[in-house]
């Protein structure tokens, strides 16, 4: 169907959030297809019918949409190039399973399986205790047509298993791994379809990926074992496989597999806390893909700069220090109708466009979350900011008339520059000594923002009020 074309896809699960290292495959993915001038394709893999949510699906093409990754095709859309009546959620595409299932079964690549779970369990303990690594035992392999009849006599329903041929060896050469090889008296024969007679991960995802012509396939490195098995498949059909490349694992800061107990793990929370996705997408290039590009990236950037070679085996770890420096970057750099549309919730809605935007631009170099702009905006627009002993200590020292000639000049409506001037000429305070008691009283803090563009946002009478409590 791709004509050529390289075409990559991701084919995520919708039964949770869409994970960081799920977000980063498909990143990859994307930016592989468009360093290439290919197509990329978004499939949904909704087999596991008890734990898929439409609402994970709905929730993750959002997050994907927010990262900026457009797909050519997928649930929502139609391919140019596509057969009439295809789906890109697996649960509507029984019928191709079967036909391929039933192709399988008439050249003697299946057998019916009737181990029970239990069964199964226990031959794989027996396996671990002596040494040896689990795999299907071939119970059922050489079943007879009578025993079959016996078996399902007693009400199994069976599975159906791929006959792995024996003494070859899989190979492959992966874009990240470089040369495999596996032996296939080491896989053992797996399973094609559960009992209910749905498609298993090794079928459908073999088989979706040739016939949408998915060329490149990144995908986590668990899967990496998972690969001879589909090549089986898919030769045992005589379909086209793609290139396959297994991307490292995404780990903690203590180089554990990324989880809760390291904080935030989905798009979702990084998004409702309100990281930006370019922030976010510029860090999770730099994890486990090397580049010589320094600086914030647009996504059509990192796609002229991203290539397999670049691509790391060992773990990549993920750290929130470093996804904070990428939004400070972004954040203190957007334009700044950008920082009021990010910033527009945490801002009062009784003020005029102009304090607001002065507000904004005041404060943006102070602000990483849009959570903190609560701190400068009780700062700028709430009473008189209570001190401390400390504080109140440098007030008193640097004494009343200090204040007095502040608040006279903030009265006139006096700038900064004013008010600065004439605490010099009243006082001949410079330097930390005319600064900080004058932070101090309008804002309650030793630093922040700075104090002219500050200013511009508040109300002049409170000003006023600020520096003249002090001048008695």
């Amino acid at each position: 169907m791709s004509h050529g074309r390289i075409t990559t896809r991701f084919a995520p699960s919708p039964t949770g959030e869409l994970h960081l290292g799920n977000a980063r495959t498909a990143l990859f993915s994307w930016l592989f297809a468009r360093h290439h001038g290919g197509r990329f394709i978004l499939r949904i893999e909704d087999t596991d019918t008890e734990r898929s949510k439409e609402f994970y699906t709905t929730a993750l093409m959002d997050d994907l949409r927010w990262m900026g990754l457009a797909w050519d095709a997928g649930p929502d859309t139609a391919a140019n190039d596509a057969a009439a009546g295809e789906e890109y959620h697996q649960s509507r595409r029984g019928p191709v399973y079967a036909r391929h299932s039933a192709a399988l079964d008439a050249r003697g690549f299946t057998y019916p399986c009737y181990c029970t779970p239990l069964e199964l369990d226990l031959s794989r303990k027996a396996q671990l205790a002596a040494g040896r690594p689990p795999r299907y035992a071939g119970t059922c392999r050489e079943l007879s047509a009578e025993a079959r009849v016996r078996k399902s006599a007693q009400g199994i329903s069976p599975t159906t298993r791929f006959r792995v041929p024996t003494g070859k060896l899989v190979e492959f050469d992966d874009m990240v791994h470089g040369p495999q090889r596996f032996a296939t008296d080491d896989i053992g024969d797996f399973i094609l379809r559960r009992a209910d007679g749905s498609a298993a991960f090794f079928f459908s995802n073999a088989i979706d990926d040739s016939e949408m012509g998915i060329t490149h396939v990144l995908r986590g490195e668990d899967h990496l074992t998972n690969t001879p098995r589909q090549l089986l498949v898919l030769e045992a059909l005589g379909l086209r496989a793609p290139t396959y490349g297994h991307l490292s694992l995404l780990v903690g800061a203590d180089g554990s597999p990324l989880s809760k107990r390291h904080g935030a793990t989905s798009v979702r929370e990084f998004r409702e806390r309100g990281y930006l996705p370019a922030a976010l997408g510029n860090h999770l290039f730099r994890l486990g893909h090397s580049s010589s590009e320094n600086g914030v990236l647009t996504l059509d950037a990192m796609a002229r700069a991203f290539t397999v070679k670049h691509l790391g085996r060992a773990p990549a770890r993920f750290e929130e220090s470093q996804l904070n420096a990428w939004q400070r970057d972004v954040a203190h750099h957007m334009p700044l109708e950008e920082s009021e549309r990010w910033l527009e919730a945490e801002t009062p809605r009784d003020i005029d466009a102009q304090r607001r935007r002065a507000f904004i631009a005041a404060i943006r170099p102070n602000v990483l979350l849009p959570g903190d702009v609560a701190r400068w905006r009780e700062v700028v627009f709430g009473p008189s900011p209570a001190l401390d002993e400390s504080s109140l200590a440098r007030i008193r020292e640097a004494g009343p008339q200090f204040f007095r000639a502040a608040a006279e000049a903030a009265a006139g409506g006096g700038s900064l520059d004013a008010i600065v001037n004439a605490v010099k000429a009243a006082t001949g305070a410079k330097g930390q000594a005319l600064w900080k008691p004058l932070r101090l009283a309008l804002t309650g803090a030793t630093e922040g923002p700075e104090l002219a563009p500050l200013l511009s946002s508040m109300n002049p009478s409170d000003i006023h009020d600020r520096l003249n409590r002090f001048a008695a």
